[in-house]
Formats: C-alpha cells, structure tokens, sequence
C-alpha cells in the first residue's frame, strides 16, 4: 500500500522471549502457529496491567487497526526483530465498500498487513467482474459481493483493502483517430453479396462443388468453393474484359460495400468526397493465375502474336486495387498487400493505420482471389495440404477442428470493408458497424510452409492485436479462426488461443468459416473479417461447419450445429489468418454501445 513500511526494510530473524522481555518496535508472534503463518505485529506500547500480566498494543506491521493483548508476563512469544520505527507503521482501517457503487475501471487492492514481506495484490473491474491480471487470465475472476466482503473482514483477518475509483480521463487532443466500419461487400462461394453470405452461415450450408471441365479431370482432388455465377456477367462486357477474375470480384464487392456505406453509385465525386482523401487496401497472393497460364498456353499454341497486350496488366497481384480505383475514382492511393493467406487481414490493419494517422479519410479495405486453377489444384495436392473427402455424405470436406480433419479445400472470392475515421462518419450520419480498433504482425520463421507447431508466432500476433485495440485479454469476447482443417495448423493455432486467452479459453466462443466457403486464399481475411463484423453486429456467432466432432486436443469453445448468442461479458471480437511462411496477421474489432 502507498502508507506502508517498506517490505526489504523488516529482516524475519525469529527467536523466543517471554512477553516481560518484549518492548515497543519488536516485531512478535504470539503463539507457533501465527509465526508459521507468518502473522506479526509490532508492539506499538506495553503496560503493566497486574503483577502476573501486561497489556500489549499491537499494529499489523504494514498498517492497519490496532489490537490489544493481555497476557501473562512468563508467556513466550516470538520475536522476528527488533526495534522498528513504531511512527512508521501506518494505523489504517479499511473502510466499507458496501455501499459503493462500482464502475469498471476500479481498481482494489489487497493487502495482507500482518506479513511483513506480503506483495498487495490489485484487482480491476471489468465488465462487471474484477480480474487479479487483465491480459494473464489464469485466475478466475471475482464478484462485487466478494470485493465487499474482503473490505468488511479485512481489520478482524489482518488485511488492508483499499478501493480507488476510476480516474476521469479527458480525450487526449491530436492523437489517432478512431476508425470505424461503415460498409460490407462480398462474393463468396454461398453466393452474390453480403446477405448470401451471412444467411449461407446462419443456415449452415456450404458453397464447396465439384470442379466440371476437362482440365481438371485428372486431378486427385476436384472440389473447391467457388463463386456460383460468372463476375463477367454483372459487369459491362468492356469492363470486364480489361479485368482478371479476382478484380471482377473485388469490384463487385466495393461496390456493394460503397453503397452499404450510404455513399453515391459511380464513384467519389458523385458522393461529394475528395478522392484524394480515399484510398483502396487489398490484399492477394496471385490474384488471378489463370490469365498468366492462358498466355503462356497461345504463346505455345499459336506463337507471340496471339498474346493479348492485356496479359501483363491483367496477371498483376496488383490488378484488383487498381481496377477499384479505377472503377469509383480512388486517387488518394491504391495498395496491394501480399503475405500469402495473411494479405486480407494484413490489408485492412494498414488502411486502419493509414486513417488513424490522417493519410485518408475512407478506405475501401479486403481481399480478393481467384487460383481455382488446375496448376495450382495440383500443386496444393502434390503438398498433400488438401482435402480427400468428396461431396457424397453432404457433409463439407472442409473440416476445421475436427477430428476427421485432413486438409483445406481451395476457393475464391473477395470480402471488401469500408474503413472510416468516425468523426468523417459521424458528421454524415453514417450507419456504424462497429470499430476497427486495432491489429497485429508477426512472423514465425520457422518454415516455408509448415506453422511452428508451438504456436507462439500466432500468439504474438494477438497479444499485439489486442494491445493495438487499446484492449485487454479479458475484452474478448469472440474469435473466428483461421482453421483451415489442416491438421497441424488448426492444433497450432488452438494451441495459441488456448495461451492468450488463458483460462477463459472454455468461455470464449470460437468459429471457423473455412467449412462454409473453403480456404478463399488472400481473400479469406477479407471474407472473414466482413462476418466478424456481422458477428458483432448481429450478436449472432455462426456455427463452424464440417465439424461433427471437435478434435479433443482442441480445447477451445468452437461453436458448432447452430449459430449461438454472443456473450455480453466483453467487446473485442478476433478475426485470424496465417499464411505460408510464417506470416501472420490479426484484425481486432469492437463493438459499439
């Protein structure tokens, strides 16, 4: 405690004296099992209270309220040292806490006064319960009634409990802005837009299907999630042909997202935005491989001059921000991420770093891709990383945590958010999701493919997803994995979430999407982080599909059979994705009221 005698101070040297040899400042024990205890006192003042007894004043040696004693003058007590500085050692009486009204934010702290080498132990109050650490959830948290109790026992046990109310902040000026979701766009394997999406979640259905064509008749593996209708065709034939597949679906995603942001269809200026103030933040790992393999085929078959001029432009990972940008006039800039399976959630972190620090206003965040090729079938299925099990019992082949699991199923799509600082949001009565409060990096460099089975890159990259938010470990209140069925990855990335999260690992609902829509590559994190969103907004957490029968050395609270109700009891919700090589990225959201 802040009154208190400095602990390094009382050196505990124990020996036997009778009560008529102790003086003011010794530090004493009064029976063998106080001092196996470790329950001193400090003689404060002695008085003779008969010839055969004495009555002694006694103080816990770290503060608290005085006790009397009379006892016989031959009685031996124990003696730890002598001489303290009686003036030193606080009379302090811990004041009821009954009828205080707590708020989160409150901190108690506890001490044990009677032990001269005791640490004081703090507490703080969040979302209605109080934790011994915010980040280290090992311990269960208590109740107010406990806190209460503590206060009221604490002079007759020996303990100083002292409540200090939260301080009043005051917003600091010219910091970060906070960045909110005002917009949503997708395509995906369950179908057009963000409402196919997030009803094919709800519903429990799949969006994998069997590959037609005879290129990929003699592949070992034929199923992927694919999106159900041409992109081409909801665009204008011109258009279209100027753009690979996964800018189709990244186009089609912005605009939704765009008009789900209440902004004007055609672009920035028809909204009224500067457009140097917007920007557009995708990630991909190839974009679209089909165009560069289509090339090189005419080159082959047919010789240079059959190679269309568009082939270069159109092979680009950098093809889909730009035909964003192009399609509703983004000028302030157009980036591409690219971090294997990581590039989505890695995306949007840096268009929230970008807003936050005032580089634009809007941004139009995500991922997109489109490797439903058969080179790359074959080359995921010469790793053995895909998936054997076929279409035939109904279940998805996809099976993230299950006991059955045996590889991930590719796929293709785009998820696409609009990011905005909130007072540009606010000012034009936009509709809020939720905040985007912060994200993480880390990298594993552990192997060129395979995920460091300790898990411990994955783990950083939450820890500093969390501390981005401004939050603690105890604010989660909901994560969608990255589980991508594969065996050693799903147990890598469980195993991290089991020591972020600590003992709250049980009680923390978990989801994986990669049984409804497949491994959508550098398109997922986007994906995901659009049903995160939803999540939080909604309260609604989908169920994980695929899983009949969670892997037991999962151990985590992974939803399945039926969507569930988000708990109250927190705000940050965890969207995650890994990619080969180690890269690893964590996207934290928080709701809002």
């Amino acid at each position: 405690m802040s009154n208190s005698p400095e602990k390094s101070e009382v050196t505990i040297n124990p020996h036997t004296v009778s009560v008529a040899e102790v003086i003011p400042g010794d530090l004493v024990a009064l029976s063998p099992e106080d001092v196996e205890r470790q329950r001193w006192y400090v003689v404060t003042h002695t008085l003779p209270e008969s010839p055969e007894t004495i009555r002694m004043s006694l103080r816990p040696p770290l503060g608290g309220v005085d006790r009397d004693e009379v006892l016989g003058r031959e009685r031996s007590v124990t003696v730890a040292c002598h001489r303290l500085d009686v003036a030193a050692v606080p009379r302090l009486s811990s004041p009821p806490l009954d009828d205080v009204e707590f708020r989160d934010g409150d901190r108690v702290g506890s001490v044990r006064a009677v032990d001269p080498r005791a640490v004081e132990v703090t507490y703080v109050r969040r979302w209605g319960v109080w934790h011994r650490d915010l980040d280290v959830c090992v311990q269960e948290p208590v109740g107010d009634d406990d806190v209460r109790a503590w206060a009221r026992d604490a002079d007759r046990e020996g303990y100083v409990v002292r409540h200090h109310p939260r301080p009043v902040r005051e917003a600091a000026a010219g910091g970060p802005r906070r960045v909110v979701v005002t917009g949503l766009g997708a395509m995906t394997p369950l179908g057009v837009g963000v409402d196919a999406l997030w009803r094919g979640l709800l519903d429990g259905r799949h969006g994998i299907r069997e590959l037609g064509g005879e290129e990929f008749g003699d592949l070992p593996v034929r199923v992927a999630g694919t999106v159900p209708v041409d992109p081409a065709e909801l665009l204008p034939r011109a258009a279209a042909r100027r753009m690979n597949r996964a800018a189709q679906f990244a186009v089609l995603a912005a605009r939704e997202a765009w008009a789900d942001a209440g902004f004007v269809d055609g672009g920035t200026r028809e909204s009224g935005l500067d457009p140097t103030r917007v920007g557009v933040s995708l990630g991909a790992i190839l974009g679209d491989a089909s165009v560069l393999v289509g090339g090189d085929r005419k080159l082959r078959d047919k010789g240079p001059r059959a190679v269309s001029p568009l082939t270069t432009p159109m092979t680009v990972p950098s093809q889909a921000a730009s035909q964003v940008s192009l399609d509703l006039h983004i000028t302030g800039e157009a980036r591409t991420v690219t971090s294997a399976c990581a590039s989505g959630t890695e995306a949007i972190g840096q268009a929230i770093d970008r807003i936050r620090y005032g580089r634009v206003d809007v941004a139009l965040a995500g991922g997109a891709e489109a490797v439903v090729t058969p080179a790359i079938m074959a080359s995921f299925a010469s790793m053995r990383a895909l998936s054997q099990a076929g279409l035939e019992d109904g279940r998805s082949p996809s099976r993230p945590f299950a006991k059955d699991r045996g590889g991930f199923v590719n796929g293709e799509g785009a998820g696409v958010l609009v990011l905005e600082a909130e007072e540009h949001a606010l000012a034009r009565g936009a509709r809020i999701y939720c905040e985007a409060a912060g994200w993480g990096l880390s990298a594993d460099a552990h192997h060129m493919a395979a995920p460091d089975p300790s898990g411990s890159g994955v783990a950083l990259a939450l820890r500093r997803a969390v501390r981005d938010a401004g939050g603690h470990v105890v604010d989660v209140v909901h994560v969608n994995a990255h589980a991508t069925a594969t065996v050693e990855g799903d147990l890598a990335e469980a195993g991290a979430l089991r020591a972020v999260l600590g003992n709250r690992n049980r009680s923390v609902p978990v989801t994986a999407l990669k049984g409804h829509l497949g491994h959508l590559q550098g398109a997922a994190g986007g994906v995901e982080a659009v049903a995160t969103v939803l999540t939080l907004h909604h309260g609604v957490v989908p169920p994980t599909v695929g899983c009949a029968e969670v892997d037991d050395e999962v151990e985590l609270d992974v939803v399945t059979d039926a969507p569930r109700e988000l708990p109250a009891g927190g705000d940050l919700a965890l969207s995650n994705s890994f990619g080969f090589g180690g890269h690893n990225a964590v996207l934290a959201l928080r709701r809002i009221g």
